[in-house]
């Protein structure tokens, strides 16, 4: 095991088995937005921050350097590295833009202007309503040229052509998308999980179907599918952001659902008393899979844990925390 999580006010790197992990807690001092790391190069990995850009760590998180200094803004909210290069990095920002990194995180260029974009216009970020932010940058692990995009609050956009042009708000997609899914077992498909609901395309953001049968809440946060079987999802959600994000009144609920939209067997089913908290006084959790079939972690604000049999049950990992009840924002698991 070796993942990075950005909870508890800072970077968490562990690893080590499941039973016999070590932990190292870095970048307290930062208000700490997003992880992002490749199993393919497992001790390297990207913090972004919302006061000093991108961090990055190339000793499994025993130390960390601000890279892109030159080129990125200092609100980085999200980051990924493409499936297809793991020397290929995304960063997306507030303002909403995005950057790539084609040598590791040392240089950094941006893409064509989402600024550009007719809808760009009618974004904002309701606490902040005169701005909006990259929330989430999802390459596609079939195509290295598709690359979906959700600016937070405003639009769902997608790119063909590696981030020279972009499709403009693609037709019935979510308007506010907190996260995305992928697998390589299914070209085309994409996993949504967004502030306006629940949504799934099967044919890269041509079409969507919203199937929602069986779900209790409709402000969704995090999707991941599990890595051996992509007819199992899991969901986290919250009847609205109050609930999903604010310690004083959490209320956040763990989803479940076998199967694909359309086969007669797809409806939800909420996982409660597993060993992940969840309900009144939970906050929603950051979900990522794992490598192997059932595996998937999770981070909230009372701490990380992982399933092996895909939510049914969860054993929460022992890292250095202060106790603060914090609101998780990312997780990346490596190896």
């Amino acid at each position: 095991m070796h993942l990075y999580a950005a909870a508890n006010g800072a970077v968490l790197a562990v690893s080590g088995s499941p039973d016999d992990s070590t932990a190292r807690r870095r970048l307290g001092e930062h208000r700490i937005e997003c992880v992002a790391a490749d199993r393919r190069a497992p001790d390297r990995a990207f913090c972004g921050t919302f006061d000093a850009g991108v961090f990055r760590t190339t000793d499994g998180g025993a130390s960390w350097h601000a890279v892109g200094t030159d080129a990125l803004p200092e609100s980085v909210t999200s980051l990924a590295v493409s499936p297809a290069d793991p020397e290929v990095v995304y960063a997306g920002t507030e303002p909403s833009a995005v950057f790539r990194s084609r040598d590791g995180g040392d240089t950094w260029a941006e893409l064509a202007p989402l600024s550009d974009l007719d809808s760009a216009s009618s974004w904002a970020f309701p606490p902040r309503p005169h701005t909006h932010h990259v929330r989430w940058i999802e390459p596609d692990p079939t195509d290295a040229d598709r690359l979906f995009v959700a600016v937070e609050a405003g639009a769902f956009v997608r790119s063909l052509d590696g981030g020279d042009t972009w499709q403009d708000r693609v037709p019935a997609s979510k308007r506010d998308t907190h996260s995305m899914a992928t697998h390589p077992d299914r070209p085309g498909r994409v996993w949504v999980a967004a502030g306006d609901g629940y949504a799934e395309t099967d044919d890269a953001g041509e079409t969507w179907m919203t199937p929602t049968e069986g779900l209790g809440h409709g402000y969704c946060w995090s999707v991941v599918v599990d890595p051996a079987d992509p007819d199992l999802v899991l969901l986290t959600a919250a009847s609205g952001p109050m609930r999903a994000h604010r310690v004083e009144s959490a209320a956040a609920y763990l989803y479940r659902r076998r199967g694909s939209p359309g086969d007669g067997d797809d409806s939800w089913e909420r996982l409660d008393e597993t060993g992940l908290p969840t309900g009144p006084g939970a906050t929603r959790a950051v979900l990522a899979a794992g490598r192997t079939d059932g595996e998937c972690y999770a981070a909230n604000d009372r701490g990380l844990y992982r399933t092996a049999d895909f939510g049914d049950s969860w054993d929460r990992i022992e890292v250095p925390w202060d106790g603060t009840r914090r609101t998780a924002s990312g997780l990346a698991v490596v190896a």
